[in-house]
């Protein structure tokens, strides 16, 4: 079989994969009450993750505004009267990197929920295997694409978890440069990985200050957030989540002083992009959290490839268009 040939057929498995994977969260989201919402894809700042600078700015009939980077806004104002919600779409970010860990669009499944974060950890553990399961309906394909077949049906939870403070203390006694306060990168999560036998766990608890402004405050330690990712080995940071603030006057505060904010407003924006969500919180929320699962990262844990173009059928980033 000539390379065009095989090349082809290996990505006509990425989609068999890619669909299993997302016919296996939805299986567990409607099973379990989740109401699926369909989200803009334009939108003002409030589409936008921690990184505003990652935003790619679009003319709207003379507005300016965004391609949407995350529904986790839109969804939130909803979980008061539905409790538990979903979407499923696109995420856009403008990453100069052309490489085997960036892509300029991929898919997010992300839910939010009337819940604390262990019973967030819970939904997320299960939605992953849920996922996991789906996708084991193609062995053959897995396996011809280099996943280890007995390695995934090998795992199960509930995953080990690490405070971002252990995980710290972990690095540095093996000899990493890093300060209590650093964000962690992909090289220092591979690391953690290797260094806990190679399987799925969560780092919990991070810096307040390196964490998007609306994750609740830890009660007994105002330095850190109610927050934890999801690491897999290969693929790093898949699942991001974290407990949200959803008092009115705490979240404005924690808002207006954010770098978020200072970083939205030397592109032109302000405070006001926010309204119609600050409007929604102010007339009444409930204690909820949620997270994001990134599809791309899930389906190269699960064909075991280093490369992040071979996930999909249409990998997008900087040099590549269809």
């Amino acid at each position: 079989m000539n390379g065009a040939k095989q090349e082809f057929l290996n990505e006509i498995e990425i989609v068999k994969i890619e669909s299993a994977i997302l016919e296996g969260a939805r299986k567990y989201f409607l099973e379990n009450g989740f109401s699926e919402v369909v989200v803009p894809h334009i939108t003002k700042a409030t589409g936008a993750c921690e990184n505003v600078n990652t935003l790619f700015e679009v003319n709207y009939f003379g507005k300016k505004c965004y391609l949407i980077q995350t529904g986790q806004l839109y969804l939130e104002s909803l979980v008061p009267a539905l409790n538990k919600v979903f979407c499923i779409g696109p995420s856009f970010r403008a990453e100069p990197d052309v490489d085997e860990r960036h892509l300029t669009e991929f898919t997010l499944v992300e839910i939010e929920l009337k819940c604390d974060l262990d019973e967030l950890i819970k939904h997320i553990e299960n939605t992953f295997m849920s996922m996991i399961k789906n996708a084991l309906r193609y062995e053959k394909e897995i396996k011809t694409l280099g996943g280890d077949i007995e390695y995934l049906k090998s795992l199960k939870p509930p995953f080990k978890r690490v405070t971002y403070t252990q995980a710290i203390e972990e690095l540095k006694k093996h000899g990493v440069n890093i300060n209590w306060g650093d964000d962690l990168k992909s090289s220092h999560e591979k690391f953690l990985c290797e260094i806990y036998g190679n399987i799925p766990f969560f780092i919990t608890h991070y810096p307040e200050k390196i964490k998007f402004f609306n994750m609740r405050t830890n009660d007994k330690d105002s330095k850190i957030v109610n927050s934890t990712d999801f690491i897999l080995p290969i693929s790093g940071e898949s699942v991001g989540a974290a407990e949200r603030e959803y008092e009115y006057e705490r979240l404005f505060h924690k808002l207006k002083n954010s770098t978020m904010l200072k970083q939205l407003e030397k592109l032109g924006g302000s405070i006001n992009d926010f309204e119609w969500y600050l409007s929604h919180i102010k007339k009444g929320s409930v204690p909820h959290a949620g997270c994001g699962f990134g599809l791309n990262r899930i389906t190269q844990f699960v064909i075991n490839s280093k490369d992040i173009r071979k996930t999909t059928k249409f990998p997008l980033n900087k040099i590549t268009l269809y």
